[in-house]
């Protein structure tokens, strides 16, 4: 595992992890710039930090700080992408440009991807990854997260996609780019703020160590001739625990408001709508954000660490 790349930067922690094989977690960093309010944005990404350490690994929050592409970062620029107003939030197009720029940002679960598997980071924590939007058949507005999963070979951790989203298209759209959709213990796909889309996943597994089984078949795949390559993400579904659920017909009222309130259209369309959310529920929606996250980010630091423990190059 090289320790440093050309256009990244690996901090001290993540590169003695790679070199005492301990296994690292990819964290986003657009919850922090553009996905909660501070201080909770900055609470929040520390909770992770701490929850992915406690569990036997070692976190990875991945930002562009300065121009410079940043693979886990200190407590200083956790509490800079806090509370500049000016960090910008950046997809996989967008890198190009920040970096051009010296500009600093939040990755989206895209630019996170393309990042963590640059870095040799296997297993990523998130919310929830976006989708096809609702009336994308005019619109076209269909997130870069999925072209992400379809192509990259890092296993994502999230509740599902974000409710706000068209859940049928999205998980079409995933099929067709060959990504497995597995729920762990759960049979049906989660719609973030609630566990029951009325969806299927492809398949249900129960323990980390039959997710690793499938992450190590499916990665070992991609020696094989370029015209058999199964190269390309895993979707991991974890829903939101039942205490901190909300209810799904509630959500679907309060997402009806708001897109008929709505007046910003393509990145702009998701914050807008999870604050709008917000708002509309006296602040429940982001304390079961909160809750999610950080359960999905005890996962990922169990599949990490199990995964490494496998795979003699991970």
């Amino acid at each position: 595992m090289p320790s440093t790349y050309r256009r990244l930067i690996l901090s001290e922690e993540i590169r003695n992890a790679f070199s005492n094989r301990i296994g690292v977690v990819a964290l986003e960093s657009t919850v922090i710039t553009h996905g909660l309010p501070y201080p909770e944005n900055l609470e929040t990404a520390l909770a992770l930090e701490e929850i992915v350490r406690e569990n036997g690994a070692v976190p990875a929050t991945i930002c562009v700080i300065d121009g410079l592409v940043r693979v886990g970062v200190t407590r200083a620029e956790l509490e800079r992408l806090a509370q500049e107003s000016s960090v910008q939030k950046l997809s996989r197009r967008d890198l190009p440009l920040a970096m051009a720029r010296k500009q600093t940002g939040g990755t989206t679960v895209a630019a996170t991807m393309m990042i963590a598997e640059q870095a040799g980071i296997r297993v990523f924590a998130t919310g929830g990854i976006g989708g096809v939007h609702r009336g994308a058949e005019d619109s076209f507005d269909i997130s870069a997260d999925l072209e992400e999963l379809g192509r990259t070979s890092v296993c994502v951790v999230s509740a599902g996609a974000k409710a706000v989203l068209d859940l049928p298209k999205t998980l079409e759209v995933l099929e067709t780019k060959g990504v497995p959709v597995i729920g762990y213990r759960c049979d049906q796909f989660p719609a973030f703020y609630y566990r029951d889309s009325g969806l299927a996943n492809m398949a249900r597994m129960d323990d980390v160590s039959e997710i690793t089984e499938l992450l190590i078949h499916k990665w070992n795949l991609t020696r094989w001739p370029d015209s058999m390559t199964f190269a390309g993400g895993v979707l991991i579904t974890n829903p939101i625990s039942k205490e901190d659920e909300w209810a799904g017909d509630e959500v679907e009222n309060h997402i009806q408001q708001a897109l008929r309130e709505m007046d910003v259209c393509g990145k702009e369309v998701t914050p807008y709508l999870l604050k709008r959310l917000g708002e509309l529920s006296d602040g429940k929606s982001k304390v079961s954000n909160v809750a999610l996250i950080k359960q999905n980010a005890k996962l990922s630091a169990e599949i990490a660490t199990e995964l490494v423990s496998r795979v003699k190059n991970y």
